[in-house]
């Protein structure tokens, strides 16, 4: 582990002049009806791949503290979902298509092998995805859903089907927050995060850009983990209610090579809440996957100068 390390990326990433400005791209599948999707890369192409799935209502600009940490060694892709962020916004709306957007971005990136790190419902399409190919490297999974009641994921959906729209985008700016609640995000962070979240709707007026008609839909059939063969790093809030002690454990129980760590003082946005904590944790897992170190397994720890 290198001490102080995760401090000092943070700093520079939430700089006024941070050192690794993201490229932005975009791609388009060759079938019909394909939506243009977005994502913004950091670091050589020649390296390993990370791509990194942001959650429901969020981009991949919430990944822009993060990413950084890890471009010397990676190439890091953060993906914006379809009705996320800077990718098209269809106007039809289908099971599972989310789970698609990574296909199709591994596709044009010509890389299977990719260590996937996800984020709320980003986790959850990373494990489908890793259950059905099995080049996946590795799964880091900052808080999937799993032991939360009903009633918590439904109030979840509901807050972020009812976006509201703001005259201005200042004002849109302002009113941004963290759904649920980040309650130890600092200002700096939020705002950083809010100024990539806004996006003028058509009729001219502001609100978050993200579609809210997605969390309408049910979700994809839940995948098999047993078909699960990459190392896993689970992590989660200890304040969270959307991935419980209980639920982390039980999904730990399903998978054949996986590590679980919990970030004090957290709740669902963990590395919002956390960030240096939760780069930490991140770096002692996935710099196994920087270069071939011989077999990488989820329980391995570096110890690095």
């Amino acid at each position: 582990m290198r001490y102080g390390w995760g401090r000092d990326t943070l700093a520079r990433a939430l700089s006024t002049n941070p050192p690794d400005e993201p490229r932005s791209h975009f791609f388009q599948a060759n079938a019909a009806g394909s939506p243009k999707l977005h994502y913004l890369a950091r670091g050589s192409d020649a390296q390993p791949v990370l791509v990194m799935l942001h959650g429901g209502g969020s981009n991949a600009h919430w990944w822009d503290h993060i990413a950084p940490a890890f471009a010397d060694r990676f190439y890091v892709v953060a993906l914006d979902f379809r009705g996320h962020g800077n990718s098209d916004y269809p106007e039809e709306l289908v099971v599972g298509a989310f789970n698609d957007d990574v296909e199709l971005l591994l596709a044009h990136l010509g890389r299977e092998d990719a260590v996937l790190l996800g984020h709320s419902m980003g986790c959850h399409i990373a494990v489908d995805h890793a259950s059905r190919h099995r080049d996946t490297r590795a799964l880091a999974l900052i808080d999937l859903a799993r032991g939360s009641t009903k009633s918590t994921r439904r109030r979840s959906r509901m807050a972020l089907r009812m976006r509201g729209t703001y005259a201005l985008k200042d004002d849109a700016i302002e009113r941004f927050q963290f759904l649920p609640g980040a309650a130890n995000a600092s200002e700096e962070l939020r705002l950083s995060i809010a100024r990539h979240s806004v996006r003028q709707e058509a009729d001219g007026r502001y609100s978050y850009a993200f579609d809210p008609r997605w969390f309408a839909l049910p979700p994809r059939p839940a995948p098999d983990t047993s078909k699960i063969g990459c190392p896993t790093l689970i992590i989660r809030g200890t304040d969270s209610s959307i991935l419980t002690e209980q639920g982390a454990a039980e999904f730990a129980d399903e998978l054949s090579d996986v590590r679980v760590e919990s970030v004090q003082n957290a709740g669902h946005h963990v590395h919002i809440d956390q960030p240096v904590a939760t780069l930490e944790v991140l770096e002692d897992f996935l710099s196994q996957f920087a270069a071939s170190q011989g077999k990488p397994s989820a329980t391995s720890r570096l110890c690095t100068d």
